[in-house]
């Protein structure tokens, strides 16, 4: 993982979702996010401002729970929103067409660990934890690949 992780503390669901959409507007295709924690640490709220935050035209992004993968275009390219809870196996994963997917889109994968060595080794990983009182949410960054400390710096100015 990185030498210095990133902590960041955010206050209430707005700022959640400024901090999702200041970090995807560095976004390109090629770039995956993981998001890990628990049910209701804020996984999809993030994903959800972070993709609203590239469309060009507002729509509803509903969480892919039962359909798995939901896509959308935007300016900076195909988004893949991917929520892993259900899968068992890689080979699903496989099926999904994710494996493309991570070379060819922004990807923004909740339940990561579902991915075991399909992983991507330059992803973006976001443990997102709640701490305290009920709107308070911890987002923990960590990754080995150098591109981000650079997208990383848009979090500064949350």
């Amino acid at each position: 993982m990185s030498a210095a992780p990133l902590t960041l503390t955010c206050n209430s669901p707005d700022a959640t979702a400024r901090a999702a959409g200041a970090l995807a507007r560095t976004l390109a295709p090629g770039d995956t996010l993981l998001l890990a924690g628990d049910v209701g640490a804020g996984k999809t709220h993030f994903t959800r401002a972070a993709i609203l935050s590239l469309l060009d035209v507002p729509e509803d992004v509903p969480s892919p729970t039962y359909t798995l993968v939901q896509t959308y275009n935007a300016t900076p390219g195909e988004i893949w929103h991917a929520d892993l809870y259900r899968l068992t196996d890689t080979s699903e994963i496989e099926e999904l067409g994710l494996a493309a997917a991570f070379t060819d889109a922004i990807c923004l994968i909740e339940w990561p660990d579902r991915l075991g060595p399909l992983t991507p080794p330059d992803a973006l990983t976001i443990t997102f934890t709640a701490p305290g009182p009920e709107d308070v949410r911890t987002l923990a960054f960590t990754w080995t690949d150098p591109k981000w400390p650079a997208k990383l710096e848009s979090l500064r100015h949350v």
